[in-house]
C-alpha cells in the first residue's frame, strides 16, 4: 500500500502520518530527509527525535537526505525481514529541496537532474513491497515565489506531489489537523 500525506505547514500532517503507520504495524522505519544547516533546524531535528521516542513505538530512523529512491529500493529487497516493511518518509519536499539544491546553478540542468530523480522515486515506490506513508507539502497554493529559484521549486513540487499521487493508493490533504481522503473521492473524466 502507497500513502501520500499532503498539506501546508504546520497542518498535522507528519502527526496523522505517524499515527497512520503506527495502526500498520508494531515497528516502523522513519525515513528523515532533513538536512541541519542552521542551529534552528539543529533543534527542530532533535525535538522530532524526542518525540519518536516518547511515543514508545518501534521506529528504526534513517536519514536519508538525497539517496531516498536508492534507500526504498534496498529495503524493498532486504531478504532478511520476515514480514512486508513498513515505512515512513517524511518528507518528500524537503528531499526535493535537497536535490534541487546540490543540482548546480544552471536551472534548466537543475530541472533535468530532479526530473529524473522524480523518475527514480516514483520507480521506487511503485516497486516498494510494503505499506510505504510519504508525507509532502503542498506549497502552490500561496503566492508566486518572487525569486527564480523558488518558482522553480514550486513547480517541481507541484510535478514531484502529482506524480507520486498517481501511484499511491490512497491520497490525504490535511488541513487544521484535520485529514480528508482524496484518492477515492478523484472525479474521472
Amino acid at each position: 500500500m502507497k500513502v501520500l500525506v499532503t498539506g501546508g505547514a504546520r497542518s498535522g500532517k507528519s502527526t496523522f502520518a505517524e499515527r497512520f503507520v503506527m495502526k500498520q504495524a508494531d515497528s516502523a522505519t522513519y525515513i528523515a530527509t532533513a538536512q541541519a544547516f542552521d542551529l534552528e533546524m539543529k533543534e527542530r531535528i532533535a525535538l522530532h527525535r524526542r518525540q519518536r521516542e516518547q511515543q514508545e513505538y518501534g521506529w528504526t530512523t534513517l536519514e536519508e537526505p538525497c539517496r531516498l529512491p536508492a534507500l526504498l529500493m534496498e529495503l524493498g529487497a532486504d531478504p532478511s525481514r520476515e514480514r512486508s516493511p513498513v515505512v515512513l518518509v517524511d518528507c518528500l519536499t524537503l528531499w526535493l529541496s535537497n536535490i534541487l539544491l546540490g543540482a548546480g546553478e544552471d536551472p534548466n540542468r537543475a530541472t533535468e537532474i530532479v526530473t529524473g530523480q522524480i523518475g527514480e522515486l516514483a520507480t521506487a515506490v511503485a516497486e516498494f513491497p510494503g505499506t510505504l506513508v510519504m508525507v509532502t507539502n503542498e506549497v502552490g497554493y500561496g503566492i508566486v515565489p518572487e525569486y527564480p529559484l523558488g518558482r522553480q521549486y514550486r513547480d517541481l513540487a507541484g510535478t514531484l506531489n502529482r506524480t507520486i499521487a498517481t501511484i499511491s493508493d490512497q491520497v490525504f490533504l490535511v488541513t487544521a489537523g484535520i485529514p480528508i481522503e482524496l484518492k477515492s473521492r478523484e472525479y474521472r473524466l
